[in-house]
């Protein structure tokens, strides 16, 4: 599933082609992604000018100037696809339309924007711009990592009751907004903290330290084009870098690159948990 850097990544790649310009004609190939298609879709979004694009957790929102936002969400396989373009020195032409090309926007000045989803776990919807906070897939999302609102006092406060392992604490969309399993896993290594230690067990200090580790992650990854595991692509389809830098994800055996002791993998709550055993405590 996408983490927060592909989808800032797939959003920096859409925002040329897309903030500022009318949706010349909008295909809506089908009723359905994971969950039906808003109502008269391809005619709302027809004729609408895209204001800003921007990102909450793992959604891209589409601001229009008639009042609703188009949500985008990537899912496990989905891709925001843009051709038409310039980019650098090359440009971007139109492909032949693919099997499953689910939505296509064609866009003012010549680009297409294009949701490619071939399992169908993406989803769009329309929202009230203003409303969007109370959207069923916003609503209780916690701060974002590079949000004002997420600091050391917060992060500290947060945790302090939380008798879950400190890795799946950092998992809940509650608490932090977009963190992913991927780069908590790279997270903690670097703060040398075990996945399975309890998080009210852990001291004020080293959980603060957590918050600029956090951000230089997410930064790195986001600068790297993310990390391109199985599906991601960003929007002109090339590969992400960050999966070149992690330390420990899907790395189990392979010597730790702080003191060379085998990466172990454990199972945490369904999902795989990668850490040094002796670097971290």
């Amino acid at each position: 599933m996408p983490e927060l850097p592909e989808v800032e990544t797939v959003r920096r790649g859409l925002a040329p082609a897309m903030e500022g310009r009318v949706i010349e004609r909008a295909e809506v190939n089908r009723p359905d992604l994971r969950w039906p298609l808003p109502e008269g879709m391809a005619d709302r979004l027809t004729g609408a000018r895209v204001g800003l694009l921007r990102r909450r957790s793992k959604y891209i929102l589409a601001d229009l100037d008639t009042g609703e936002s188009l949500l985008i969400h990537l899912g496990m396989s989905g891709r925001m696809l843009v051709s038409g373009v310039m980019l650098g020195d090359f440009h971007l032409d139109h492909p032949a339309p693919q099997k499953h090309d689910h939505v296509v926007l064609h866009m003012e000045g010549g680009a297409r924007v294009t949701l490619n989803d071939a399992r169908r776990f993406g989803a769009m919807d329309l929202v009230r711009t203003d409303r969007e906070a109370a959207h069923w897939l916003l609503a209780g999302l916690g701060p974002e990592p590079f949000g004002n609102d997420f600091h050391e006092s917060y992060l500290v406060t947060a945790l302090k009751s939380r008798k879950s392992p400190i890795k799946t604490a950092l998992l809940d969309q509650r608490l932090i907004a977009g963190l992913g399993n991927i780069y908590v896993c790279e997270v903690l290594h670097r703060a040398g903290i075990d996945p399975r230690r309890a998080a009210n067990r852990i001291a004020s200090a080293r959980i603060a330290a957590l918050v600029p580790i956090i951000r230089e992650v997410l930064a790195e990854a986001i600068e790297a084009g993310g990390s391109s595991l199985r599906d991601h692509r960003q929007a002109d389809g090339e590969l992400g870098y960050f999966q070149h830098a992690f330390r420990v994800y899907d790395r189990e055996d392979a010597p730790c690159t702080t003191c060379a002791t085998p990466i172990r993998r454990i199972v945490q709550g369904g999902r795989s948990s990668y850490f040094c055993p002796s670097c971290q405590r």
